[in-house]
């Protein structure tokens, strides 16, 4: 508006975030926006040229945008816990609007919808499945590669991490055949609260804790938190089996640099759809580590068609595990350790981080 009431024709703008992202806005006036990267160049032309000219022509879809997906510049970051859980599309999206037939809008409440879809649509394959199920499908299937093969950067081109993506971008055609799968109930849930502050009864009055019960980073959650690591900690999983009966998945495991991941057993045999089988992962620093530096590792469960992938992330002895991931029936999981913080599970997903 300010450049149509000083006489201009037309605009380009910068985006003021740093990165290879670009703020798309409606405007009164023909216009563009260009990377914040790209500004210098444009701002050398108009001062070593006498009479510098632009066009602006009618904009257009682009297909196949390489590299994608990449992470947003205004997207939140770990360390948060267990969050981001992950990665979800909700930059530059043709959304409703009640004003005008559609619009072009970000953040979280693009992103929510992508993956609520997503989940209605596991959800209609498979009923029975509980939202914990469909959680651990979702997170465990999840890639870290955009579409050129390597992996996904934030908006400056840089490499990211499980702090900016969680378990990675979801796959929702994957997630529907996830192998395994990491579930909780209510109960479960209910219980952890008592390990954390005894919350239980905000949640639900009628419930009592036991005055014994497990530790926090023993919730059943395709991640696994932990930190203050006297000597090393032991994490306990159940993993029930969605896929063929007759299945046998293998281990492989990605150690964060600075830690020893010892899991326990390395093989699991189902004989039976729905049957669950549990496992230990016990996780010791080595000496020298220094207490605030994070690392990232993940650990695999194969059966040669699904392929399950955790990441683990340490800090100052913090692990955080996150997702499966789906190849040729393997199931990974990344551990990630924060400093001095121990945290299994947020009620509220506060974290959604988006892509462009």
């Amino acid at each position: 508006m300010e450049v149509k009431r000083a006489g201009g024709a037309g605009f380009i703008l910068q985006n003021p975030a740093d990165g290879i992202g670009v703020s798309v806005d409606a405007h009164v006036l023909p216009g563009t926006a260009i990377f914040s990267n790209d500004s210098a160049t444009i701002l050398n032309y108009i001062r070593t040229n006498k009479n510098p000219t632009a066009r602006i022509v009618p904009g257009r879809t682009v297909l196949g945008s390489k590299p994608s997906p990449f992470m947003t510049s205004f997207s939140s970051t770990g360390p948060n816990g267990l969050e981001p859980n992950i990665l979800k599309h909700g930059a530059k999206l043709f959304a409703d609007n009640r004003v005008v037939k559609y619009n072009v809008l970000s953040g979280t409440s693009m992103s929510c919808p992508h993956v609520a879809a997503a989940a209605a649509l596991i959800k209609a394959a498979h009923p029975d499945w509980s939202s914990a199920a469909i959680r651990s499908a979702l997170m465990t299937t999840s890639t870290q590669s955009n579409n050129i093969g390597t992996p996904i950067t934030d908006a400056n081109g840089n490499p990211a991490t499980p702090f900016h993506y969680g378990s990675g971008h979801f796959q929702p055609a994957k997630a529907m055949d996830p192998g395994l799968v990491y579930d909780s109930n209510y109960t479960d849930y209910l219980l952890f609260l008592c390990s954390y502050n005894n919350t239980a009864k905000n949640v639900d009055p009628s419930f009592t804790c036991p005055k014994e019960f497990s530790s926090p980073s023993n919730l059943n959650y395709p991640t696994v938190a932990a930190s203050f690591i006297n000597g090393e900690i032991s994490v306990h999983r159940t993993v029930t089996n969605v896929g063929a009966g007759g299945s046998v998945y293998k281990l492989s495991i990605g150690t964060p640099i600075g830690y020893s991941v010892n899991i326990s057993p390395t093989t699991l045999n189902f004989k039976h759809s729905g049957e669950m089988k549990s496992f230990n992962n016990t996780i010791k620093p080595e000496i020298g580590v220094t207490k605030d530096d994070y690392a990232f590792g993940w650990y695999m469960w194969s059966d040669g068609t699904h392929t399950e992938r955790w990441r683990e992330t340490e800090d100052e002895i913090n692990v955080t595990a996150y997702g499966l991931r789906e190849k040729a029936k393997r199931v990974t999981s990344v551990i990630r350790l924060p400093p001095n913080w121990v945290r299994a599970f947020d009620f509220e997903d506060d974290w959604w981080n988006e892509i462009d």
